[in-house]
């Protein structure tokens, strides 16, 4: 397995990128799991439902399981959270992983940036970051600059500089 990401603050659009990626890079036989990091208060379950009454009740963790997918969630209950290379630990097998934030960690990253968001560039203090996928050209840098409807050549920046999972 290899890995990537994607950096940029909150409305860059890397989700949006992402969801335009997946299918290009399923399209050439590249298969693509994602890790997405989330704000603190995220919940995927919902009260009504009994996997949500398994949680309140104290489970540690609760699966739930259909014949079309099983999803595993874990309280921390004051525990730390898990680290990028915890939770990596966890996917099957698959071509690449990318990886939608988790802006801090040390993996290579393309930065996604969109001007009308008003939030400062992440490239010059971040020495991770391989390349840019922005709405504008990036002042000063000399790292390869896409623009963020170029899916194909995102794609294949993407392939060319994802790095090999450590086991």
């Amino acid at each position: 397995m290899r890995l990537i990401g994607l950096a940029g603050w909150s409305g860059s659009g890397k989700t949006t990128l992402l969801t335009r990626l997946i299918p290009e890079l399923a399209a050439r036989g590249v298969a693509v799991s994602t890790l997405k990091h989330a704000h603190h208060e995220f919940d995927v379950d919902r009260p009504g439902k009994d996997s949500h009454a398994h949680r309140q009740a104290g489970a540690r963790q609760v699966l739930v399981s259909s014949a079309r997918r099983w999803a595993l969630m874990t309280e921390l209950r004051g525990a730390p959270e898990a680290t990028l290379a915890e939770l990596l630990a966890r996917f099957d097998p698959v071509d690449l992983v990318i990886i939608e934030g988790f802006k801090r960690d040390p993996h290579p990253k393309i930065e996604v940036f969109r001007a009308a968001n008003a939030k400062p560039w992440l490239h010059p203090d971040d020495p991770a970051i391989i390349g840019i996928a922005a709405d504008v050209a990036p002042p000063a840098s000399t790292l390869p600059h896409l623009h963020l409807d170029d899916i194909g050549a995102i794609a294949d920046l993407m392939l060319a500089r994802a790095i090999p999972l450590r086991a």
